[in-house]
């Protein structure tokens, strides 16, 4: 638990604080400056593993006995707790992983109308009556929680994704095993301070810190887990997902994205401009549904990059908890050298370089992981910076002549996760809808955020074709259950 002279947890099991069996832990450093560490976090094993999983096992009988109504309750309790705390928990989140302190508060709000929006499902029906041929029975559906439930988070959402995960997961009935990605491992304990507070039976829900290769992968090997729920890499999704399978666990996989913004020549460019910007840069690129690339077609493209690149100029880069700063750092250093390696790709492979493209390191900047917001012109669909995500602040210019091209462009890559577009027609609207492969398509919009009521998730390599938030989440944690009664 948190000590008074820094941030230093332990994992959070069947109600308690406890230490990892293996005595180690893990140092988390603020991205925007090195000398300030945040806090400490456990390195665990698999025997903190299945000590949790243990935990969840023996508390998911009683957890799904409970009315639905009386689960909900615990979930305003929490979100109370959240509210109360939001901005330490903003704070903590700005330190450990560099979003600007408006955008953590701004996510710390959404997790806590998350806990509230799945708290009211406690209410909501959960089966439908079916007629029978036999005139003498009765026939209905009713849903059964699936047992425990892991959940992988990953670090650039680091309330939003665990609550949109763990709440559905508890609602209906499931008791939780999270492992938050190690970088963001502090913001998912203040989080689970929060469920202690909240006074959740013991076992419902649990968190293991340590490294993936342990216990991201101890979950989905082990027996007792009976889904998980992944949001990361593909590498890393994919790999997790065939463990699952192969033991007959349900999974779902949210994954990357390559999302694309077209431009058409009606747009309103002022518009497109800062949609684009907002959607690409904002939290240093760091989304799955983050603005890559920027398909803009030939009778306003100059017009258009000429706006881009002015407003791109004038983006302020910096520590996120200091007014002013619109980008903070990347989130580490292996993420850093990631963009960077991008960016070099970029310029070999015949990408003009437009602006940015550098690590910043004068004026105090080197005790971080800054690099500029980035611009590329002269991008072809079949170069590295058009086909792979970057994960940074990395924007690429794309020249077309119709919307037709446009389209057949965004869709040429291997994800399929959000696509946006700009423009004042309807018919190029609705061409738009129904001819691009992404699972979120917006129209006059940036091609990153969804409303928690709606359903999220992606087609091709973006997931496994399941979806979250909203009602579409009952899917996933639940098993439907016919009932038939003579």
């Amino acid at each position: 638990m948190q000590t008074a002279a820094k941030n230093a947890f332990s994992n959070y099991i069947n109600g308690e604080w406890v230490k990892a069996s293996t005595n180690e832990e893990s140092t988390n450093r603020n991205p925007a400056d090195l000398n300030d560490v945040v806090g400490t976090i456990q390195k665990s094993g698999e025997e903190d593993l299945n000590k949790a999983v243990e935990a969840a096992d023996q508390a998911k009988k009683s957890w799904g006995k409970l009315a639905g109504a009386e689960r909900g309750q615990y979930l305003y309790k929490v979100a109370e707790k959240i509210e109360q705390r939001k901005d330490e928990i903003a704070e903590c989140m700005t330190r450990e992983m560099g979003k600007t302190l408006p955008e953590a508060k701004g996510e710390t709000a959404r997790g806590v109308a998350i806990l509230r929006y799945y708290a009211g499902e406690g209410m909501r029906k959960v089966g439908d009556v079916i007629p029978s041929s036999d005139k003498d029975a009765l026939m209905f559906t009713t849903r059964a929680p699936l047992g425990v439930v892991g959940v992988i988070t990953p670090w650039n959402f680091p309330v939003a994704i665990p609550m949109w995960k763990s709440a559905p997961a508890l609602i209906y009935g499931n008791t939780v095993v999270i492992k938050p990605a190690t970088e963001a491992a502090l913001t998912c304990a203040k989080l689970m301070e929060c469920f202690a507070e909240a006074g959740l039976p013991n076992g419902v829900i649990n968190m293991v810190t340590g490294p993936g290769s342990v216990i991201g992968q101890g979950i989905a090997e082990h027996s007792k887990v009976n889904a998980l729920t992944f949001t990361g890499s593909n590498t890393v999704g994919k790999k997790l997902g065939q463990i699952a399978l192969s033991r007959g666990a349900k999974y779902q996989l949210e994954m990357g994205g390559k999302n694309p913004v077209i431009v058409a020549e009606d747009a309103d460019l002022d518009l497109a401009v800062d949609a684009t910007i907002s959607g690409g840069l904002k939290s240093t690129g760091q989304k799955c549904t983050a603005t890559s690339r920027v398909i803009v077609q030939s009778s306003v493209y100059e017009t258009f990059k000429e706006k881009l690149l002015e407003k791109v100029k004038e983006i302020t880069v910096g520590d996120g908890l200091k007014d002013g700063i619109w980008m903070g750092p990347s989130a580490s250093e292996a993420q850093l050298n990631t963009v960077l390696s991008y960016i070099e790709k970029g310029k070999e492979e015949g990408g003009e370089l437009l602006c940015g493209g550098s690590r910043i390191k004068e004026n105090g900047f080197d005790q971080g992981y800054f690099v500029e917001p980035t611009v590329f012109d002269n991008i072809t669909s079949d170069m590295t910076i058009a086909q792979e995500e970057i994960f940074g602040p990395v924007l690429a210019l794309m020249k077309v002549e119709n919307l037709e091209e446009g389209i057949e462009l965004a869709n040429n890559v291997e994800y399929g996760l959000s696509a946006s577009i700009f423009t004042s027609n309807v018919q190029k609207m609705l061409s738009f809808i129904d001819d691009m492969d992404a699972g979120l398509v917006r129209v006059n919009a940036e091609s990153a955020g969804v409303e928690l009521q709606a359903p999220f998730g992606g087609m091709k390599q973006s997931s496994s074709h399941t979806r979250e938030q909203g009602e579409a989440a009952k899917e996933f944690f639940t098993a439907v259950k016919t009932v038939f009664i003579k």
